[in-house]
C-alpha cells in the first residue's frame, strides 16, 4: 500500500521537479528511483499542467498580452481583435523572443541528460534553468526594476541592507519569479500608456468637437472609432506595436556583459 503522506513529502523540493519526481518514483510500487514508465507518465502530466504557468511567468508573454489588451481597449473595440487572436499573437512573439533561451536550455541541460552525459537530476536542473534565470535577470536589469527583487528577498528573510554584497546566487528562483512578473507588469503598463496616449488624444478631440457643435446625443465612439482605425492602419500600427514590443525585450550590450561575466549585479 502506498504511503501517500511520504509520497507527497518527497515533492518538497519546488526548485528541482526532476529530483522530486525521482524520489516519488522510488516510493511507488516496484519503483527504483529511476525515470521509469510510471514516472515518465507522471512527468508528462506534470509538464503539461505546468506549461501555462511557465508560459505566463517565465517568458515575456505577460508583457505582450497586457500591451495588446490595452491596445484593443484604446481602439474602443472591446471584442475586436478577438481574445484568441491576441493570445495567439502574444504566444508567437514569445516564441520568437524566447527561442535562443529555450535552445540554450535544451543544449545545456535537457540534451545532455537524455544522452546520458549528465546523470544527476540536480545538475541537469541547474544547467537547464541557468539560461532562463539569466534572461529574467537581464530583463529586470534593462528596466532597472531591482526594487521588486529586494522586496521578495526581504520577505524571505534575506538581508538587503547592503545590496552591493548580494550576488545572483543569493536570489533563489522562488524569489526571482514573482519579482520578474512584477517587473514585466510594470514594463507592460509603461508601454501600454505610450500606445494609449494617441488614441486618447483622438477621443478628446472628437468629444470636444461634438460638444462645440451641440451634438450631445451622438456617442463620440461612433466618430472616433473609424478615425482611430484609419490612423492605426495608415501608420502600420500592428507592425509598429509588434516591433516595439520585440525591441523592448532586447538587452543592451552593458547588460550582456554583466550577466556573461558571472558577476551578480543587483544594484
Amino acid at each position: 500500500m502506498i504511503n501517500w503522506s511520504t509520497l507527497l513529502s518527497a515533492t518538497g523540493m519546488p526548485e528541482n521537479p526532476i529530483a522530486a519526481l525521482e524520489q516519488a518514483g522510488a516510493l511507488l510500487p516496484a519503483g527504483d528511483g529511476s525515470l521509469g514508465s510510471t514516472v515518465n507518465i507522471l512527468l508528462l502530466f506534470t509538464v503539461l499542467a505546468l506549461v501555462p504557468s511557465i508560459l505566463v511567468l517565465c517568458t515575456c508573454f505577460t508583457r505582450f498580452i497586457v500591451v495588446l489588451a490595452l491596445l484593443r481597449q484604446a481602439l474602443g473595440s472591446p471584442i475586436i481583435p478577438p481574445t484568441q487572436i491576441l493570445i495567439g499573437l502574444s504566444l508567437l512573439l514569445s516564441v520568437v523572443v524566447m527561442g535562443p533561451t529555450i535552445e540554450q536550455m535544451y543544449e545545456d541541460g535537457i540534451k545532455p541528460m537524455i544522452d546520458g552525459d549528465i546523470t544527476s537530476s540536480e545538475v541537469a536542473w541547474e544547467k537547464t534553468r541557468a539560461p532562463l534565470r539569466s534572461f529574467m535577470f537581464a530583463q529586470i536589469e534593462s528596466a532597472d526594476n531591482w526594487s521588486t527583487v529586494y522586496m521578495m528577498l526581504n520577505y524571505r528573510g534575506v538581508d538587503t541592507s547592503n545590496p552591493a554584497d548580494l550576488t545572483r546566487e543569493d536570489v533563489d528562483t522562488l524569489s526571482l519569479l514573482p519579482a520578474y512578473v512584477l517587473s514585466e507588469l510594470k514594463i507592460a503598463f509603461v508601454i501600454g500608456f505610450r500606445v494609449y496616449l494617441p488614441f486618447l488624444v483622438i477621443d478628446l478631440l472628437v468629444s470636444g468637437l461634438l460638444v462645440s457643435m451641440g451634438m450631445l446625443m451622438l456617442p463620440p465612439v461612433l466618430i472616433s472609432l473609424p478615425l482611430k482605425i484609419l490612423m492605426f492602419v495608415l501608420v502600420d500600427g500592428w507592425a509598429l506595436v509588434a516591433g516595439n514590443l520585440l525591441q523592448s525585450v532586447s538587452v543592451s550590450e552593458q547588460v550582456v556583459l554583466i550577466y556573461n561575466s558571472g558577476i551578480g549585479w543587483l544594484t
